[in-house]
């Protein structure tokens, strides 16, 4: 199986970057986390005429149709400059799931709009309290109640730990699809993967900002990135992020495979420590200036730790690994 991404695949990458350092992303977060998204909004308009909202979506339905680990190379981006809203949600999760439903109106109704921009997506899994990201400025928002797929309304703004993740309790309304189980599946597995994806750009925009800032600081009349103890520290953090990319990889390869699932699991694990860890060794090497809100170090860290849970928890994911693996033990 071959890991390493293509010519094209790292244009890609690369050109995101690109768009994205000249937005003025953590401006827009800021603003954003304040309930005001037009800056936010305006960016993510700019990720569409990329083709990035189109990457999961079918050409039929006004989409690019490209394959799972194009979505993970413009995820990675977009977790590296730490963009705000809903975009695993209206970029991965709903479309895999309105495309994997049997009736193929609600696809044809609302992925052309989320692949042109024009319109931001949600959806909340089953739980005794779902919740829905940014449900406040999506067009689309959806619930999965048991069964069925319907839409929804936004209700009480829940504080994340995270203030650029404003979410919202929902209240069900009218079934858009039944029997929706399966479709569920793939969904919650193409939204977990994306963050997986967007939870490894972020460590390494962690220990990118971490590593300048070790040149710059001194103590004891030298930058503090010559001590030996400070350069353990970052390297394996690198080491951890590198380790956790193949896994990434592989995951976006088997999506179509009965060992999705697993490989998503393992990816998400990884990715989430990976990228935890990240957030751990560049608050120690700041210091207290990291807490700060007013310095962008904090707009990553806060993103990582809510991120780490978003798309099942760690304990979950571990679990799901452990079950495929007795499963094929006892085969």
């Amino acid at each position: 199986m071959r890991f390493a991404l293509s010519p094209e695949q790292l244009d890609f990458g690369t050109s995101l970057r690109k768009l994205l350092d000249a937005g003025q992303v953590p401006a827009a977060t800021r603003a954003w986390a304040d309930g005001d998204p037009a800056a936010g909004r305006a960016l993510i308009r700019q990720l569409a005429n990329s083709g990035v909202l189109g990457l999961a979506v079918a050409e039929d339905n006004g989409g690019v149709g490209a394959e799972p680990i194009d979505l993970v190379v413009a995820f990675q981006e977009i977790g590296r400059a730490g963009m705000p809203g809903p975009l695993v949600e209206t970029a991965a999760a709903i479309p895999a799931l309105l495309q994997a439903l049997p009736d193929s109106e609600p696809a044809q109704r609302w992925l052309p709009g989320l692949a042109e921009g024009t319109a931001l997506g949600t959806v909340a899994f089953a739980g005794s309290d779902p919740l829905a990201l940014d449900a406040d400025v999506a067009d689309v928002v959806l619930v999965v109640d048991g069964d069925q797929l319907r839409q929804a309304e936004p209700g009480t703004l829940v504080r994340s730990v995270d203030p650029a993740r404003r979410l919202f309790a929902v209240e069900p309304g009218a079934v858009v699809a039944e029997g929706v189980a399966d479709a569920t599946a793939v969904a919650f597995d193409t939204g977990a993967l994306a963050g997986a994806a967007q939870q490894l750009g972020a460590g390494r925009a962690l220990l990118h900002q971490a590593t300048e800032y070790a040149k710059q600081r001194k103590q004891f009349g030298k930058p503090i990135g010559e001590f030996q103890a400070v350069k353990q520290k970052l390297a394996d953090v690198l080491i951890a992020l590198d380790l956790a990319e193949p896994l990434l990889f592989r995951a976006a390869l088997t999506m179509g495979e009965a060992t999705r699932s697993r490989d998503v699991s393992a990816a998400a694990i990884a990715c989430g420590d990976a990228a935890y860890g990240a957030a751990r060794a560049a608050l120690q090497v700041h210091g207290a200036i990291g807490y700060t809100a007013e310095y962008d170090l904090s707009l990553w860290l806060t993103k990582v730790r809510a991120l780490r849970s978003a798309w099942g928890t760690p304990d979950l994911h571990r679990g799901r690994i452990a079950r495929a693996l007795r499963a094929e033990a006892s085969q």
